[in-house]
């Protein structure tokens, strides 16, 4: 059984089209995000994120309600942010490398990148844009201290989107996808940190 456009059906997802309880619901997210990342959210619908998932567009509105809902969902960086930062200063800089590279593996694609750069209309832009902003750019510079942290903190998220979209770009075959998060974070760490620190 294959999706809609052509992959395979995620593995919590039985013959019968239906997610497992404690999967279907990043399986759902998961679709979604992709699907909202490449076409406007008006050409989006609750049916082509359910055969994407592998599951009923009912379980998709029993869980979220509606595509409204499903996409404030996906657009909440919320929770990134949470897992990004969970770390004191000093250490910061390798934390938000290792932690982004966890979070991609885990959520099988990159927690901020394939949001930001969706190709919605203008309002979903907006609409995301400013939800990273107050979610991810605005947080981390309430947490900085000494000068320029409002923009130390947006070169900072500016570097996180930059190392996503390398290790996008370079798979499944580049040389960062096959270098481990400790020497990733070896190499790019120092940067962020010196953004934190503002040295």
């Amino acid at each position: 059984m294959s999706t809609t456009d052509g992959s395979a059906p995620p593995p919590d997802a039985s013959a019968d089209g239906r997610a497992g309880a404690g999967n279907g619901r990043d399986a759902i997210v998961r679709a979604a995000r992709r699907a909202f990342t490449l076409r406007p959210y008006a050409e989006v619908t609750m049916r082509g994120i359910a055969a994407a998932a592998g599951v009923s567009p009912s379980l998709i509105v029993k869980r979220f309600g509606s595509k409204e809902a499903l996409f404030n969902t996906v657009a909440d960086f919320g929770a990134a942010a949470d897992e990004l930062f969970a770390a004191p200063s000093p250490e910061l800089g390798r934390h938000l490398v290792l932690t982004m590279v966890e979070l991609r593996d885990r959520l099988h694609g990159d927690p901020l990148l394939r949001v930001v750069f969706s190709l919605g209309i203008e309002d979903e832009r907006t609409r995301l844009r400013e939800r990273f902003r107050e979610q991810v750019t605005g947080r981390l510079a309430a947490a900085l201290t000494g000068p320029d942290a409002g923009l130390r903190a947006e070169l900072i998220a500016g570097q996180l989107l930059g190392l996503g979209a390398t290790l996008s770009l370079h798979r499944p075959d580049g040389a960062s996808a096959h270098t481990s998060a400790e020497r990733l974070a070896d190499l790019y760490a120092p940067g962020l940190q010196r953004l934190v620190d503002g040295a």
